[in-house]
């Protein structure tokens, strides 16, 4: 009968043939560890030598596109900083000119309030002269009669108005030399009679006279005698200097 060799706490003796089996099982235990923590590149082999970089070749076109690109931005930016410096500047005048707007209203308004200042004791004093009684002085309107010394006079009050020459004596001395003093008085005998046009009033004036040397302010009526002796004296100053200057027919 064979012995036991599986006695309880007696471990088998290893053959040699198992010990060179249990080292290959190791061997290959350790063989599949070592790959299983390569990453997983099935075929790549690791080496410890750095690879250095292959140099990047760059084109003309390229790099003048770059440098364009760098000249746009640059451009842009420079026009930025021109247009905020014209803002900027825009604002500043706007603030200098309402500062001097300001500054103009605000003067006006001190000069206008210093005028105010000053009327404001003249007027107290209009109004105090306003309070007292005002005397008017009423000057009566000159009346002259109604013959020969009122037509001569109020003759001479509107021949001084226009710038008409001729004294009292000189007008009287005429009027009685043609008419006696009727202002009425017609002349149908001489040659202005003959010719259809007699000499009438006063100072005996024709109709063509009359109105030629018509005053303004007076009647249009030759018969009228401060109107006759008005226009007589007038047409006297243009011919003869003056109705002093005649002593005859005229």
């Amino acid at each position: 009968m064979p012995k036991n060799n599986t006695t309880p706490g007696h471990s088998p003796k290893l053959t040699k043939v198992r010990k060179l089996s249990i080292a290959g099982v190791a061997t290959l235990g350790a063989a599949a560890l070592g790959f299983s923590l390569v990453p997983g590149h099935s075929g790549t082999a690791t080496t410890d030598v750095a690879v250095a970089p292959a140099p990047v070749a760059y084109s003309e076109t390229q790099i003048q596109d770059v440098k364009a690109r760098i000249t746009d931005q640059l451009a842009t930016a420079d026009l930025k900083t021109q247009d905020i410096a014209a803002k900027q500047k825009a604002v500043a005048d706007a603030a200098s000119k309402k500062a001097a707007a300001d500054k103009a209203a605000q003067k006006a308004e001190a000069e206008a309030l210093a005028k105010q200042q000053v009327a404001e004791p003249r007027v107290t004093t209009l109004a105090a002269g306003r309070s007292a009684p005002i005397h008017v002085e009423t000057v009566a309107a000159t009346t002259y009669t109604n013959n020969l010394d009122g037509w001569i006079r109020k003759s001479l009050s509107i021949m001084a108005k226009h710038g008409i020459p001729g004294t009292y004596n000189g007008l009287y001395r005429n009027i009685m030399r043609e008419s006696s003093g009727n202002p009425n008085a017609i002349n149908g005998w001489d040659i202005n009679a003959i010719n259809g046009i007699p000499s009438k009033g006063l100072l005996q004036v024709i109709q063509p006279t009359f109105n030629a040397y018509h005053v303004p302010g007076t009647s249009w009526n030759i018969y009228d005698p401060v109107a006759n002796i008005t226009a007589a004296a007038n047409y006297a100053a243009d011919k003869y200097g003056s109705m002093d200057n005649v002593n005859s027919a005229y």
